[in-house]
């Protein structure tokens, strides 16, 4: 996601009175979402352990606070002519649900390459009020056919992030938050795309509850509003993971960088890798759907395992609009973060029993979950492309050295990402 439109210029930061205001504009539109206490959570890190659940939200996601509150803030005017936004996803959903609920007409531009489930997801939300334009094979496409309609149609363009409304609007999360925790409240972790999340719930925090430690979380693989702390100013990283769509953007807001910058006390890296393994986790144990976004906070405890022993922690469980169809996907990355899938070739000799003494290096624990001959290449070897899952990551170790044992010759995938990514 790369964005450009600059946010309203009228106002540098959001403001907490427009965040009560934005409250305000919500109470009947959006759900005030549960703010529970993990046990499974709080036992595993020996502290308080609660979860904002927007995932619960009427759209699945916070989203919705934003995109009602920008648009009930336009005049009657204004409305009038619609509005616009590019989204492949829960931005879109909130879209749609405040056209209908606002009677607005909207145009909603997606990718081409937006999964059906996605998009008809934006039509259930929108009903008749709402247009979906599936355009291009990059969300930088539809953003950018967005555009051009909005100016040759005289639109609103309701901006995913970079927007003030957007911002307060979203910052109404922060005011449940405060609201409900009859408790100190030492750390809250909040996931970070373009920053809207980020920066309105920090606006409330600083300003109600400044001893709170305010952690921002992204993804290993699109660190945007790290490196922008870091470098001090805005940057557009040229490549980046989108697995964690929800949170996986090139440049972050203009406005929610400043913001971000002054409020947060840091900003934090998870693996996508961890993120899967902990989705597996909460659907196995508590029975939360999570997207990767959603699960982006409670993910990051690990990394400050230490520190919030014995206090009070809120994650802000930002989204749950999971793709079924991504369930494999997300196990496949989770048993390679955990180190219990490993792929090899193994170029087996071209004689009888050269496959059953590769069975016999094998421990009583492991599988072969793929095998796949390669195009034979000469008399003697024929490779094999071979998927080995274990019980246990120490078991790897043992495992190579029984392969170098028994002589047999291999290339191991895992640590080699140019081939591997054609292979896996």
């Amino acid at each position: 996601m790369s964005l450009s439109v600059e946010a309203d210029k009228k106002t540098t930061f959001p403001d907490l009175d427009n965040i009560y205001l934005a409250a305000e504009r919500l109470r009947g539109v959006a759900s005030h979402t549960a703010l529970q206490e993990s046990i499974n959570l709080s036992d595993r890190y020996g502290a308080t352990i609660f979860l904002k659940r927007e995932d619960q939200q009427v759209v699945r996601s916070y989203k919705l606070r934003g995109a009602y509150n920008k648009m009930a803030s336009l005049s009657a005017e204004a409305l009038a002519q619609g509005v616009v936004c590019a989204s492949a996803g829960n931005h879109a959903q909130g879209v749609a649900y405040a056209c209908r609920k606002m009677a607005v007409r909207g145009t909603i531009f997606m990718p081409s390459t937006t999964p059906n489930q996605k998009v008809k997801q934006v039509k259930l939300f929108g009903k008749e009020f709402v247009e979906v334009v599936l355009t291009g094979d990059t969300f930088d496409d539809a953003y950018y056919a967005a555009i051009d309609y909005v100016k040759t149609h005289d639109s609103i363009f309701v901006h995913p992030f970079d927007d003030l409304q957007v911002i307060e609007g979203q910052g109404t999360v922060g005011l449940e938050i405060f609201k409900d925790s009859d408790f100190r409240i030492d750390y809250l972790l909040m996931a970070i795309g373009g920053g809207g999340l980020a920066a309105g719930v920090s606006t409330v925090f600083n300003q109600l509850s400044p001893k709170t430690k305010l952690i921002g979380v992204e993804p290993l693989g699109s660190p945007s509003m790290k490196v922008a702390i870091d470098q001090g100013h805005v940057v557009t990283l040229h490549q980046i993971d989108k697995f964690v769509d929800g949170a996986a953007v090139k440049r972050v807001g203009e406005t929610t960088f400043e913001v971000c910058r002054q409020f947060l006390d840091r900003v934090i890296l998870v693996p996508e890798g961890q993120v899967c393994t902990t989705i597996l986790k909460l659907y196995d144990e508590d029975a939360i759907v999570a997207e990767p976004a959603g699960a982006l906070t409670i993910a990051a405890l690990d990394l400050i395992k230490d520190e919030i022993k014995g206090k009070n922690v809120v994650c802000l469980v930002s989204g749950g609009n999971n793709d079924i169809t991504r369930t494999e996907e997300i196990k496949e990355r989770s048993l390679l973060y955990e180190g219990l899938k490993h792929y090899f070739i193994i170029r087996f000799p071209q004689r009888s029993g050269a496959f059953r003494e590769f069975l016999n290096v094998l421990g009583p624990t492991d599988d072969i979950t793929r095998f796949e001959y390669i195009k034979k290449t000469n008399r003697e070897n024929g490779p094999a492309v071979v998927g080995i899952e274990l019980k246990n990551r120490d078991d790897f170790e043992p495992l190579i050295q029984r392969m170098k044992d028994q002589n047999i010759v291999f290339d191991y995938l895992n640590d080699q990402p140019n081939l591997f990514q054609f292979l896996v």
